[in-house]
């Protein structure tokens, strides 16, 4: 089993081009003179090289922030409030409108490098930060940004999944179609079948979902004017289906089987209890502090997010200790993951861009700073009722029923 693995250069070129040139605008890539700023961990400097050059070869202007590993623990221990929460509004504004489009690399050295840390110091320094992406997603919603999200294979996260960093990778490489001579025409197959599904799905006029197993009873509204969004073009790998819950009408309770990742700690064991869109119960057997600072978080006890991943479309065969991932599994049941906190506008069936801030609010699109997705792959049946009152299965043994 080896220790130390860096996977090829051809496979770290392929990585890069399926995100600039495939993930980045929507599927299209960048346009020669756009700005990419890329986000990446000091581990994977390698990820990095790849994605300058690639960004290069197709007439892009390239930001680079290479991000050291093994600070925030130290930050977090002798930050003042004051230090906590500083927020340089005037430069993070500036960047916010220049850059055209953002790659995050995700590389968790050390997964629980904030266990020791008081969970409010760490939210508070996230909280800080929230008109940034706000001024990210407003941009977004105009047409004016995009993103994406990808992962480096660490040994600690292979560790936690009883993997070598080699079979690691091997499964993000297979998950990414790297394994494969041109992996965007590949991911270009996935989001023709995703987008099949999706237009049936948004043809329907759904007015709720009920979900229903062995770990779950839960109501969702959704309403005339919500759709359903494919997670291609913002996470690689993704195979997800997801929209944005009216929070107001969320009722019933769930348990999740898959522990989260988040805040450099461990959560697993969580069950919430729903009532009238408010989490009225979050129990966990592990990182309960955790859960329950988070959900002090303004708007954070309401559901933002509900998403499904039809097993036929998934490529990841093993869990990987990040949620990336996690959200995206197949196996024999697919997977269900709701995110406490904020909702996806880009849901809204219209454009996005016109609406203004009360108005989301009328609507139930929840605003936080929060977003955290928490998955099942426990079996469950989806049951949609429409406007006119007619009840159809929407997903059942791991797949939508369209």
């Amino acid at each position: 089993m080896k220790k130390h693995y860096q996977p090829s250069h051809d496979i770290l070129t392929k990585y890069a081009r399926v995100l600039v040139s495939f993930a980045l605008g929507k599927e299209e890539g960048i346009a020669r003179g756009e700005v990419v700023e890329c986000i990446v961990p000091d581990i994977a400097k390698p990820l990095a090289l790849a994605l300058q050059n690639e960004i290069l070869r197709v007439g892009g202007h390239v930001l680079m922030r290479l991000t050291p590993n093994g600070f925030e623990k130290d930050f977090f221990k002798l930050a003042s409030q004051e230090q906590l929460t500083f927020f340089p509004a005037k430069y993070l504004k500036a960047k916010a409108d220049l850059i055209d489009h953002t790659i995050v690399i995700i590389a968790d050295v050390d997964p629980f490098e904030l266990a020791a840390v008081a969970p409010n110091k760490v939210l508070a320094a996230r909280d800080s930060r929230k008109p940034y992406r706000d001024w990210l997603f407003t941009k977004e919603y105009r047409g004016k940004h995009t993103w994406t999200v990808a992962l480096w294979g660490v040994q600690a996260k292979a560790d936690i999944v009883s993997l070598s960093l080699e079979q690691y990778w091997e499964q993000i490489i297979h998950a990414c179609f790297l394994d494969v001579q041109d992996p965007i025409a590949e991911w270009r197959k996935v989001k023709q079948l995703q987008e099949k599904t999706r237009t049936e799905i948004n043809k329907l006029s759904i007015e709720s979902l009920h979900v229903t197993g062995a770990d779950v009873d839960l109501y969702l509204t959704l309403g005339p004017d919500r759709i359903w969004k494919g997670g291609v073009d913002r996470n690689i790998p993704s195979f997800e289906l997801f929209t944005s819950p009216n929070w107001r009408g969320t009722n019933g309770w769930v348990r999740f089987n898959q522990p989260v990742y988040r805040y450099g700690n461990s959560i697993s064991g969580i069950e919430l209890t729903l009532k009238r869109g408010v989490v009225t119960s979050a129990q966990a057997k592990v990182g309960q502090k955790i859960l329950d600072e988070m959900l002090k978080t303004k708007n954070a006890n309401r559901i933002g997010e509900f998403s499904l991943t039809d097993k036929r479309l998934s490529r990841i065969t093993h869990p990987m200790a990040e949620t990336l991932y996690d959200e995206n599994v197949g196996g024999p049941f697919g997977n269900m993951h709701l995110a406490i906190g904020m909702a996806y506008k880009d849901c809204f069936r219209g454009e996005p861009g016109k609406i203004t801030k009360k108005e989301w609010l009328q609507r139930g699109f929840n605003d936080s700073a929060e977003h955290t997705d928490i998955v099942s792959t426990t079996d469950r049946t989806v049951i949609a009722t429409l406007t006119s009152g007619e009840q159809i299965p929407l997903y059942q043994n791991g797949m939508y029923s369209m």
